[in-house]
């Protein structure tokens, strides 16, 4: 993956009666992070984590981190999760794909994702990519995904913030008509909120206008999990 969120490992890092020290951290992968956050109490550091990082904790990092387990079974989930990124990565080579937690962030730019301008209708190149995720998404069907719609500052807040919603629901939408299951999905509009790029250029505007997912085990998955880990 071209991206490896350690947004949850810098606060855990911060705790340091949970580890020996900082290069035992270093040397741990995903699952292993996933079963030390259990140690600090995984639910209370994830909504720590939840209402505190990613952008004002809104948008798909809020969501993931939010849902932390933590524990061996967290730790479990976490494996789960490092497969699913790697595929989602390799499937579609220019999206931003971030391990984060036990969860993952996917972010799919204009470039990935594009609709008709100040329309929530996809493009034939953003239905041959979203095409791509349908066969992970289905082969990890223990999962729940949330979709966050964003655009850039052009415009009235309020058009934007409905525009928003109607982009995500239209990804949604599109991979529900696909056979994946709607009771996975949630939507939201975020409008010209938690910006990634200035709205000032031309090219900074472009990065705004994206798509994230949150994507998190599924209560299925959670006691899969906790079985697994005899909990």
């Amino acid at each position: 993956m071209k991206k490896i969120s350690i947004l949850s490992l810098s606060l855990v890092m911060a705790m340091g009666s949970m580890f020996t020290s900082c290069e035992a951290v270093k040397n741990t992968n995903n699952t292993q992070r996933g079963a030390g956050i259990g140690a600090a109490g995984g639910a209370v550091l994830g909504a720590i984590l939840g209402n505190n990082l990613g952008k004002g904790g809104n948008g798909a990092v809020g969501a993931v981190l939010g849902g932390v387990v933590g524990g061996v079974a967290g730790g479990v989930i976490g494996n789960k999760m490092d497969k699913q990124a790697r595929q989602i990565d390799e499937a579609i080579p220019g999206a931003e794909v971030e391990r984060v937690g036990e969860g993952i962030k996917l972010v799919l730019n204009e470039n990935a994702v594009r609709f008709d301008t100040s329309k929530s209708t996809l493009t034939a190149a953003a239905k041959a990519n979203l095409d791509k995720l349908i066969p992970v998404f289905q082969e990890y069907a223990e999962t729940n995904i949330t979709i966050f719609g964003y655009t850039d500052s052009t415009g009235p807040a309020d058009f934007n913030l409905k525009l928003s919603g109607e982009r995500a629901a239209s990804v949604r939408n599109y991979l529900i008509s696909k056979g994946l299951n709607t009771g996975r999905f949630t939507v939201t509009g975020m409008g010209i909120a938690d910006p990634i790029a200035s709205n000032e250029t031309t090219s900074g505007r472009a990065e705004n206008r994206r798509v994230e997912f949150a994507i998190t085990a599924n209560e299925k998955m959670l006691q899969e999990a906790q079985q697994e880990a005899g909990q």
